[in-house]
């Protein structure tokens, strides 16, 4: 395969970026190559606003031909949560040809090396970002997410994470030497002396299973982690997001092929309606990694029995807040309005559980008991969203009827301090838009604690009333503990309740987030500065992104040979 485009040239664009994300996850310092603001696009041949959107109408109603071997049929049926039926087709393959394709290209992709392999995902990245505007309008009509959230999250965002994994790659593949020569004294005698080559070896297909809400985010660590390491990589979308994972293997082929790559190194696995193809590709014998983020019933059954593979699972946990005191009870209120209220409760790393005590809490205004502070939380909530347009840009909308179902069942589980209500989007009529709920629980009582220790996903919050800060630290434990937290919020000004809080998080490897009143979110985190997950807790099985997300998709396979 002639290449258009030479390793030389590949390494001249983009081994800078490559050593300051390097230089960024060593520091842990702010860093990112995309911007984040939709007016950066425009220039140097990235798509501005205008091409973007026409880009993404081109795509509606269109099929989308990737050109893979194997293709059988034509499948499609996304609706966008906005009410807008997509109309694009995508191959539906035939795996026994599928399959045996993309396991051709690996070893001249394991022979490039880790720098070259990085470079070629560094330019599948660059090429997306010059895209950002369609790519955001792909992720906001298959998530439901608002527009400004799916063009940072579903853009720059996502780039970030998977340029993280890539440089998480790098390091782990350099660890090792790619030869070494070894003398070892023999006394009188000559020494012996060898020649040793080392090579990371992919372990085979990776098989990336991507979610709804955040189809690029969470599928572009594994899907980069994987290829750079060496792997071909079968990405299977959610069946009600699959256009902005498709834009990315159409892209990810394109620079393979014009790198003298095989690009079936890339493709797609898309489905009929209802076929659910997960499980039967979750036990391919060819499959040996797999990326998946989602329920916990699936990510548990991929643990237990995908047993030939890698697996790596981001699944569901309850992530709860302390709430014992305060010097800024403003800020704490606000912060907490916007983290329950961003994109509709339907984040992975949302608050679920308030933990208060019962007797209150001190602040800057003085004491507030539980029922204060649970009143001006939901005052704090109508305040940010009493504005239909700000609370429209906020919410997005209810991804799939099971997120509405469970709002609206929340209502029967305790007192209602704030009740949902129905926003009208006025650009999309169709779109199912709802305020957050919550409701008071009292954690003594057995009846309430079925509600407040199982994963409610959505727009959904219980205000849990505790004796007193040791029992909500030992309520926290006990929640990571059985259930997973992928977040851990808590507000306090006792330095011995937050040594408790700490210890608990430490001992449960579960993140945490203390004390946050301004412009930084229990449920944001940043590529190459914050971990996503721990991959020590029941609710995901890896970290977004650390040494251990990327040093098991491949082994250092050893030739020596007598000097």
């Amino acid at each position: 395969m002639t290449a258009a485009l030479s390793a030389h040239e590949l390494i001249a664009r983009h081994r800078s970026t490559l050593d300051q994300a390097l230089e960024a996850i060593r520091t842990r310092a702010y860093w990112s190559p995309h911007p984040e603001h939709p007016k950066a696009y425009g220039e140097n041949g990235s798509l501005d606003a205008a091409a973007g959107k026409a880009a993404f109408d081109a795509l509606l109603g269109s099929r989308l031909d990737l050109g893979q071997p194997g293709t059988d049929d034509w499948v499609g049926g996304e609706t966008s949560p906005y009410g807008v039926d997509l109309g694009v087709t995508y191959p539906h393959a035939d795996l026994d040809v599928l399959l045996p394709a993309m396991k051709a290209g690996q070893r001249a992709w394991r022979d490039a090396g880790a720098e070259q392999r990085a470079v070629v995902c560094l330019e599948i990245l660059k090429r997306i970002s010059d895209r950002t505007h369609e790519f955001a309008h792909a992720v906001m009509h298959t998530s439901g997410q608002a527009f400004m959230m799916a063009f940072q999250a579903g853009g720059p965002h996502a780039q970030d994470r998977g340029l993280e994994a890539v440089a998480y790659a790098y390091v782990e593949q350099v660890r090792t030497p790619d030869n070494a020569e070894w003398a070892k004294p023999q006394g009188k005698r000559d020494p012996l002396a060898m020649n040793k080559q080392f090579t990371p070896v992919p372990r085979g297909i990776a098989l990336m299973i991507g979610c709804n809400t955040f189809p690029t985010w969470n599928g572009y660590p594994g899907l980069f982690a994987s290829l750079a390491t060496g792997n071909a990589v079968l990405v299977k979308p959610h069946p009600r997001a699959v256009l902005p994972l498709a834009l990315t293997v159409q892209v990810a082929r394109e620079v393979l092929a014009e790198t003298g790559f095989d690009p079936n190194l890339v493709a797609l696995a898309a489905e009929r309606p209802g076929e659910g193809i997960a499980k039967t590709l979750a036990l391919r014998p060819e499959i040996r990694i797999i990326d998946y983020t989602g329920s916990t019933e699936f990510g548990d059954w991929l643990e237990a029995n995908a047993r030939q593979a890698q697996v790596y699972t981001e699944k569901a946990g309850v992530n709860t807040v302390v709430v014992h005191s305060t010097s800024d009870y403003k800020g704490m209120l606000a912060n907490l309005a916007f983290s329950l209220s961003l994109y509709s409760g339907q984040m992975c790393t949302t608050p679920q559980n308030l933990l208060v005590p019962r007797e209150g809490i001190s602040t800057d205004q003085g004491p507030k008991s539980y029922d204060e502070v649970v009143a001006d939380l939901a005052q704090s909530v109508d305040g940010l969203l009493g504005d239909d347009a700000r609370a429209n840009a906020l919410l997005g909308a209810i991804v799939n009827p099971d997120v509405k179902a469970r709002l609206e069942a929340a209502a029967g589980l305790g007192e209602v301090a704030l009740a949902s209500r129905e926003i009208t989007n006025p650009d999309f009529p169709g779109a199912v838009v709802r305020t957050p709920v919550i409701v008071k629980l009292d954690g003594a009582k057995p009846d309430d604690e079925a509600a407040y220790m199982s994963e409610c996903f959505g727009p959904v919050s219980f205000a849990v009333a505790v004796d007193s800060a040791e029992d909500a630290a030992e309520l926290l434990r006990r929640t990571v503990r059985e259930k997973g937290a992928m977040t851990v919020g808590a507000y306090t000004t006792d330095p011995e309740v937050e040594q408790a809080v700490q210890e608990v998080c430490l001992e449960e490897a579960a993140q945490l987030s203390l004390n946050l009143t301004g412009g930084v979110y229990v449920n944001q985190t940043a590529a190459f500065s914050d971990f996503h997950g721990s991959g020590g807790n029941p609710a995901a099985s890896a970290a977004l992104c650390d040494g251990a997300f990327v040093a098991n998709r491949f082994r250092v396979v050893e030739v020596r040979r007598d000097a």
